[in-house]
């Protein structure tokens, strides 16, 4: 790596950061509703560039590039998909968590059922967030930065094992310094500074792939070499063999992308903070607009790099560090690295600070020290937040053996996303479905999943119907569990969700025609593909 990729690369890192500081320097932390939720100020274009970052983590740069490389087109789904729920969250879940005027999904669960709905819920997501997606984060994002950078190279370090570890700690590090003195507007704000130079970096990539698949003569002509090379690679409608088969958009793919982009306290804690519930929904369904993107930056060069790379024995999850290090000129792949470099820290940040949310707010604040002040709120919070983070950074390295990194992830997320989601649906559309049966359904689906998962002869089963088809059963399931607790052991007084008053409630008026655009365009990608 020349001298000009490293001055490009600290100068937009050092920009970013001097942009965030002057924009946040006078910020007050010391109260926890300024802390956690920007002191309820967020507006769409900063929402908007929050979700998409925090999303936006080299665990899918990487990972589905790779999925991609493997898979070609259908990977798109994960994207496209997105959209849909998108709509959801920003027409049906939205308008329910900003009326109650909540810091956390668990606070939500403890108005709707009960406390110990409240910690079991944290305590599913303190544990997901700690061993599976603060790690995952960072594998992802040491791995992208090590083929990018060539930090071999750079550090003289010969063992990849030694510098993935390395590579993972300072990344962690950072990340974890960023995230616990920041708080969440500086989080949202760099996020939002990144993720433009994050798709102008991603859209470049495509650029000089495309060109270098063409031999020089344009995108067209590269667009076209990878149609007439591998035609099987971009369809749109992904078959039994491949990793997501059309028919999963309708089960198993849906409810997690319903998971992650509605109820997942990492991503939508920044929609907590919105201003206006207006403010809220225009951050949100702009967010749909961009993910229609997702498949140009996140997809097209994984299989650019099939293309460039096949039968040179280069891994899935690495091809897309590798072909960001060949096809972009010096100076770009150190602004490119910055912008990456940012995505990771936006995710692991994003992820940290959601989790120490989680315990300063819901089990410290709650359960431990019910009169704590909001300084020594915020102090729990930077400290659960070390913790967690050190938690990860030894548990990254491990994630190594995996084959494919974002179908792992995938799949175990499965085990806290399907109960969490089934509860909350049920808390949101029934009035007499009692604590215990959100309870019970939050343990039975957890150890469900898990058993199916890890346990012989359980996981053949899995493996004939298909994960994601296995988790959209177990969802059922567990609804129709919770409504027949419900009709035979109702509540004694129907739930009455109350307005809390925090922010003012008018939608937005341009949502419905907003929401219907993007579905019709979400169509029209599939059908152009097929």
């Amino acid at each position: 790596m020349n001298a000009l990729t490293l001055v490009s690369f600290f100068f937009f890192t050092a920009l970013v950061a001097l942009i965030t500081w002057r924009m946040t320097r006078h910020d007050d932390h010391r109260h926890s509703s300024s802390y956690f939720l920007a002191g309820r100020s967020l507006t769409f274009p900063i929402i908007a560039g929050s979700l998409l970052m925090t999303n936006l983590s080299t665990e899918q740069m990487v990972g589905l590039n790779g999925a991609a490389f493997t898979d070609g087109l259908s990977v798109m789904a994960w994207e496209i998909v997105a959209v849909v729920t998108l709509v959801t969250m920003a027409m049906f879940f939205l308008p329910r968590f900003l009326k109650s005027g909540v810091t956390t999904v668990p606070e939500l669960l403890a108005l709707r059922f009960d406390r110990t709905t409240q910690l079991l819920a944290n305590i599913i997501f303190m544990v997901a967030y700690a061993a599976i997606l603060l790690p995952s984060i960072l594998y992802s994002g040491a791995l992208g930065l090590m083929g990018l950078l060539d930090l071999q190279t750079l550090t003289g370090i010969e063992s990849n094992a030694v510098l993935l570890v390395l590579t993972i700690v300072a990344v962690g590090v950072g990340g974890a310094i960023y995230a616990l003195f920041g708080g969440l507007r500086s989080i949202a704000i760099s996020d939002t500074i990144n993720g433009v130079g994050l798709l102008i970096g991603g859209l470049m990539i495509v650029y000089f792939g495309l060109n270098a698949i063409s031999d020089g003569h344009g995108i067209l002509a590269g667009w076209e070499t990878l149609k007439t090379s591998h035609p099987e690679k971009m369809r749109s409608w992904g078959t039994e063999e491949q990793s997501v088969p059309f028919s999963t958009l309708f089960t198993g793919v849906l409810l997690l992308n319903m998971f992650y982009w509605c109820t997942n306290q990492q991503i939508i804690q920044r929609t907590f903070a919105a201003k206006t519930l207006a403010e809220g929904q225009k951050g949100v369904l702009l967010t749909g607009l961009l993910k229609l993107l997702g498949p140009l930056y996140l997809v097209l060069p994984g299989i650019i790099a099939f293309h460039m790379y096949t039968g040179q024995g280069v891994k899935a999850d690495a091809a897309y560090g590798q072909l960001v290090h060949d096809v972009l000129p010096a100076p770009l792949t150190g602004f490119f690295a910055a912008a990456m470099v940012g995505a990771i820290l936006s995710s692991f940040n994003s992820a940290l600070n959601s989790t120490a949310t989680l315990f300063s707010l819901d089990v410290y604040k709650a359960r431990l020290k019910p009169d704590a002040t909001d300084a020594q709120v915020v102090r729990a919070s930077k400290w659960s937040g070390w913790l967690m983070a050190i938690a990860a950074m030894s548990i990254a390295p491990l994630m190594a053996s995996q084959e494919s990194l974002f179908v792992y992830v995938q799949k175990v997320n499965s085990l806290y996303y399907v109960p969490l989601l089934s509860v909350i649906v049920v808390g949101f559309l029934t009035r007499r479905v009692p604590a215990m049966a959100a309870n019970l359904a939050l343990v039975l689906g957890c150890v469900i999943i898990a058993a199916f998962y890890f346990v012989p002869p359980l996981t053949g089963v899995v493996d004939i119907v298909s994960n994601f088809h296995f988790i959209a059963i177990v969802m059922v399931l567990l609804v129709l569990m919770m409504l027949a607790i419900g009709k035979m052991r109702p509540r004694a007084e129907p739930w009455v969700q109350q307005d809390a008053g925090a922010i003012d409630m008018t939608p937005w008026s341009k949502a419905w025609p907003a929401s219907i655009a993007l579905l019709v365009l979400v169509v029209a990608i599939y059908l152009a593909f097929i």
